[in-house]
């Protein structure tokens, strides 16, 4: 079978705090600057593509692993057209901050940014794939499936700890650029004015945009615009349909909705809907599952992913 440009996705809702995108011909695979709130983490399995990642700009190529912290702004992008594949793991903060105390790598079990973006690793890059190739089976058990998850997460995230890296400080958000984000993400799908929002942060609009941007990587407008696709992303795993998706995330028409999910998630919507199946064996029941452990109210809330 030849390679698809079509991307191929990865979820089962018994794990529902991981997912997984595999694209295998990513020339035509473009994104705008954008964010996602889970940690993610990427392995460049064919050619290379240039990575932004805040204010750094990396060209990565087959073997290269990225990971980007939640709420970072970051694109991947082709160079010219020339082909590149990948995998890209999409992994809930909270459920992974809880995985990572109870492995002693985090002190509290509340999410703290880490301070790795590319590495170079034959080891781990080869474990990664095969970790990303198992979840993709239709056969493999889902038990197997989160075991070999949270082995290869805390081998690797162990390994990194040892590494010379500089853990990022918390920056210090201004309490009314704050305040504001605050507001755009519990009312995203509204008209918000400009001119209402800086007023409220009490800025002049220019400083504003300025301010905002400064702090969270993209415009007032971008950001509320990608917290709308975000939505329609949670819309669509729930199995509402496009264009109820598009209504329900603030978009005046479906054409509209369909065109900005597919300039931040490098996907249509019928794409993301398109989810690998397991085999029917896999679909049994699995007594307790997921373990207690893995999962408290509201931790497997968060949006989907882009890129």
């Amino acid at each position: 079978m030849g390679q698809t440009n079509r991307p191929i996705f990865w979820r089962d809702p018994r794990m529902p705090y991981v997912e997984l995108r595999k694209v295998e011909d990513g020339r035509q695979v473009c994104y705008a600057p954008h964010t996602h709130v889970q940690w993610s983490m990427g392995a460049i399995t064919g050619g290379q593509s240039t990575f932004l990642y805040g204010d750094s700009a990396y060209q990565v190529a087959a073997g290269s692993l990225v990971l980007i912290n939640p709420e970072r702004v970051h694109a991947c992008n082709p160079i010219d057209g020339q082909p590149w594949a990948y995998f890209m793991l999409y992994v809930d903060r909270h459920w992974l901050a809880r995985l990572l105390f109870q492995a002693g790598l985090f002190g509290a079990p509340h999410w703290r940014d880490m301070p790795y973006d590319v590495v170079e690793s034959p080891r781990y890059f080869a474990d990664f794939c095969a970790m990303a190739e198992f979840l993709m089976s239709r056969t493999a058990d889902i038990v197997a499936k989160e075991h070999r998850l949270r082995n290869f997460l805390i081998d690797f995230l162990t390994g990194q700890a040892g590494t010379s890296a500089q853990w990022p400080v918390a920056e210090e958000l201004p309490e009314r650029l704050a305040a504001v984000a605050d507001h755009l993400d519990a009312h995203c799908t509204d008209h918000l004015a400009l001119e209402e929002l800086s007023a409220w942060a009490g800025y002049s609009p220019s400083y504003f945009i300025r301010a905002f941007k400064t702090h969270f990587g993209l415009t007032p407008h971008a950001y509320q615009i990608n917290r709308r696709v975000q939505r329609g992303q949670q819309n669509l795993k729930q199995g509402v349909s496009v264009a109820e998706a598009a209504l329900e995330s603030g978009f005046s028409d479906q054409p509209h909705f369909q065109r900005l999910f597919k300039r931040l998630v490098a996907a249509t919507p019928g794409d993301y809907t398109r989810v690998q199946q397991p085999s029917a064996s896999q679909t049994r029941e699995t007594g307790n599952w997921p373990p207690a452990e893995a999962l408290t109210p509201g931790s497997n809330s968060e949006g989907s992913p882009g890129c």
